[in-house]
């Protein structure tokens, strides 16, 4: 048992990566790279306009605020331990750093899926009971929401990092991913997993399904209400402002389910991997796009600020 122990905690992991060093796979590093500073310079400017603009201080834009900072922390957690590994070609994380990232993954992907949820809620009430929205999403309900979101992702993160990190892994310390993933890891534990893999994939259906259930309810309320306005235009509009985050909940929800709810046996480390390059990086990058882009108010905020650049810096 010592023996184990000794190991386990002294020994680092090896991430074998996602990228070689031939000569497409460094164009597609590079790009990586790129996507990395797109997201997180965008998901910067959009935390600072909402803060700075009070015409933005609405719950929609608290909620993305809270959305933004998740997919910072996660981009954050992931690609620049990753890319230090890439370009050093060491590959190797601590235990306690496998840990940590683990830790931090489950916790702000747990998150952001409960948020996404709940954001569905917001949309429902917005356009089926406008009159009451300001006391139905008062800004106590919405602390309650975004606190609720990040406690229960952060409780899932804590649980999981415990027991992952608790196996032994007295064998090969070789992660078959480009980050410490959960189930990457338990491949390695010279123990039973099976147990632990059924409690985690129950736990991942609750996790994903609860809030995707928010959502579907939510939607079908707005639905019914859309169809029932008598005029063109106010239905355009209704449908306008859930469409950012339709667009959003499908980005994540299709990368996550593919990952996590699907049968093990017809998963391959590279379509695993490649997956989760999708939501760990792509996603964070182009979710403040799809807000920003496709939201009038947002897209008026940051010509405002742009132009008071300009002003002061002319003086």
């Amino acid at each position: 048992m010592d023996t184990w122990l000794n190991q386990s905690y002294t020994d680092n992991f090896v991430l074998l990566g996602i990228f070689s060093y031939c000569a497409t796979d460094l164009v597609l590093f590079s790009m990586v790279m790129m996507v990395f500073t797109v997201a997180l310079c965008g998901n910067v400017l959009l935390i600072s306009l909402i803060y700075i603009n009070p015409r933005l201080h609405t719950p929609m834009y608290f909620f993305l605020s809270q959305l933004s900072l998740m997919d910072l922390m996660l981009v954050c957690n992931i690609v620049p331990k990753m890319a230090v590994n890439f370009l050093s070609g060491r590959k190797s994380i601590s235990f306690v750093g496998c840990g940590i990232q683990i830790g931090l993954f489950v916790s702000l992907v747990g998150s952001e899926g409960l948020l996404l949820g709940l954001m569905a809620y917001d949309r429902y009430v917005a356009i089926s009971h406008p009159l009451h929205y300001p006391i139905l999403m008062s800004q106590r309900v919405c602390l309650q929401i975004a606190g609720g979101s990040w406690a229960f992702g952060i409780l899932d993160g804590m649980i999981q990092m415990v027991a992952a990190m608790t196996f032994p892994y007295c064998g090969s310390r070789n992660v078959d991913h480009f980050f410490c993933e959960v189930p990457a890891l338990l491949k390695l534990a010279c123990a039973d997993t099976s147990l632990f893999e059924n409690l985690l994939f129950s736990c991942c259906v609750f996790m994903l399904l609860l809030p995707f259930s928010i959502i579907m309810a939510s939607y079908a309320h707005i639905l019914a209400a859309v169809l029932r306005m008598n005029s063109a235009e106010s239905r355009k509009r209704a449908l306008a402002t859930c469409s950012s985050h339709l667009t959003a909940v499908s980005l994540f929800y299709g990368a996550a389910m593919f990952i996590y709810l699907r049968i093990k046996h017809y998963g391959t480390p590279s379509h695993d991997k490649v997956v989760s390059i999708f939501y760990t990086v792509l996603t964070p990058m182009l979710n403040p796009l799809i807000y920003s882009l496709r939201n009038g108010e947002a897209m008026g905020a940051l010509r405002k600020g742009l132009d008071r650049c300009r002003i002061v810096s002319k003086h």
